[in-house]
């Protein structure tokens, strides 16, 4: 196990290089200037140099890169180019609204998701299976933002049961939170309980099939009890592994599902600086996700290798 967390920490560290390499090549090649930008349309030349000098925007790229590196080798994402504020401490001003969406997304996918994948695994071929596979397809092809936009006018505008958009702290108003966080919730998880639910129905259906469920048919085993018991723990090293990759869903969820409901968040703060042309903040966000993503799949190898020990090194 030890050797695992060894390895897996090794390989993060030329994962998140070739993201910051990549993220600073994409990012100077994207069009628009954040000097004329910052300078205003009618800055002269002379005002929109002096900017670009300022931000060190008028050096060498390969400068510029080796610059940045240095600066996020010892922690530091830089400052923004509008605000002037460190881009960490922005992202950790808008930390806690994106964490309890994402936490509350998870929290609902997890609670509902594999539930049902079981059953339709279970009940193979029936109305419930038919049921969760419609919805799993329906989850894959209506993209977040029509979710976002279909409960809000049904819960919201229609029924009137539900704020439209905003934030409240749990730790502020936690009954005015929770009314806040139904939507945007269910309109992220959404897309990942679809993943979830047909991955788990496969993975369970695939374990139904072998002979140690057969023989606990034989003994007379109660059927509850062989699917939640034997059958869905042994399919669980699959699940574990998708919900680790859906986390590439979930964050680029968050940044659409924040626009949608105003959520004051990191994935908010993702589109304002890009539409700024704000490099520092938008390269800081990027290697922000880019790490949490890596973080979550190694927990996810190291969950696998202790529900399974054949994935272990």
């Amino acid at each position: 196990m030890v050797r695992l967390v060894i390895w897996r920490i090794a390989l993060a560290v030329p994962v998140m290089l070739i993201v910051a390499t990549i993220v600073f090549v994409l990012l100077r090649l994207s069009p628009g200037d954040p000097a004329t930008i910052i300078a205003g349309d009618t800055a002269s030349p002379e005002v929109v140099a002096h900017v670009r000098a300022e931000l060190g925007l008028d050096r060498a790229i390969p400068i510029q890169y080796l610059t940045w590196i240095g600066e996020l080798l010892r922690g530091n994402l830089g400052v923004s180019i509008l605000s002037k504020q460190p881009v960490l401490s922005q992202i950790g001003d808008r930390l806690e609204p994106t964490l309890v969406l994402a936490f509350s997304a998870m929290l609902l996918t997890i609670l509902i998701a594999i539930p049902l994948g079981a059953v339709a695994a279970w009940q193979r071929g029936s109305w419930i299976d038919r049921a969760v596979m419609a919805l799993s397809v329906v989850g894959f092809s209506v993209p977040v933002f029509v979710t976002g936009y279909v409960l809000i006018l049904c819960l919201s505008i229609y029924a009137d049961l539900l704020p439209v958009q905003g934030y409240v702290s749990p730790f502020a108003d936690p009954l005015s939170a929770l009314r806040h966080l139904i939507l945007p919730s269910l309109s992220l998880a959404f897309l990942f309980m679809a993943l979830i639910a047909r991955v788990t129905r496969s993975s369970v259906l695939e374990i139904l099939g072998e002979d140690f469920i057969r023989t606990a048919r034989a003994k007379g085993g109660r059927n509850k009890r062989i699917l939640w018991m034997h059958a869905l723990p042994n399919a669980a090293v699959p699940i574990i592994t998708v919900i680790g990759l859906g986390i590439a869903l979930l964050i680029s969820g968050v940044v659409v599902t924040e626009s949608v409901f105003n959520i004051p968040g990191v994935g908010r703060l993702t589109i304002d600086a890009i539409l700024a042309r704000d490099y520092p903040v938008v390269q800081g966000l990027i290697m922000f996700f880019a790490l949490i993503y890596v973080v979550v799949n190694m927990v996810i190898d190291i969950a696998c290798a202790f529900v399974d020990p054949r994935v272990r090194l």
